[in-house]
């Protein structure tokens, strides 16, 4: 156990420290949901209607943005022997480096989305319940990237250290059906928050 605290304080001390994690995903997020408003117009009832869904295609993006260093970077310096040669079970290790990946993205997108759906004119339940889906869908969300960064981790890099992106299209129907599971649940528990308080 003490193994893995350590593999979970080190990928978290990473992620901050070398891809800005925690910042870079938030700043991604506000991104995204600062242009659609002006893509779309004055509209507040369309926005508040699309609201739910900005938010999520906001995060699914943003979970996306340090994935392909999940592994890649463990892989080129030698770590991740290392972590096949312990004594801890591979699979738990895995699981510790996608809580730390989630810990550094999701829950800071978790966290921001209720505070960026003010751009989106979202009323109080609106916020509940995107609140809510995404504490439960971000974990999903990066633990099936974490398929697409064990691929991308076995391909060797090219001369210009870019990788393919051809491992992310095998789980980005994972991702579509995730974001779609999403926003039902967020218009069902919309449903609810709202019955419960009228």
């Amino acid at each position: 156990m003490r193994a893995l605290r350590a593999l979970l304080m080190r990928d978290i001390r990473l992620a901050v420290r070398v891809g800005g994690g925690a910042l870079m995903g938030v700043l991604f997020f506000l991104i995204v949901v600062a242009v659609v408003p002006f893509a779309l117009g004055p509209d507040l009832r369309l926005l508040s209607r699309i609201g739910p869904a900005i938010l999520w295609l906001a995060a699914l993006l943003a979970t996306l943005l340090g994935l392909d260093r999940l592994f890649a970077m463990d892989h080129e310096d030698g770590s991740l022997d290392l972590i096949l040669m312990g004594q801890a079970p591979l699979e738990l290790a895995v699981a510790v480096k996608g809580v730390a990946h989630w810990v550094t993205t999701g829950l800071p997108l978790v966290v921001a989305a209720p505070v960026f759906g003010l751009f989106l004119n979202l009323d109080a339940q609106a916020f509940a319940a995107v609140a809510l889906t995404l504490l439960a869908g971000t974990p999903a969300l990066t633990f099936i990237g974490l398929i697409g960064a064990a691929l991308m981790a076995t391909r060797p890099a090219p001369r210009w250290r870019s990788r393919n992106i051809a491992p992310y299209c095998f789980i980005a129907p994972f991702f579509v059906l995730f974001a779609v599971f999403g926003l039902v649940l967020t218009a069902i528990l919309y449903y609810v928050v709202r019955g419960l308080l009228m």
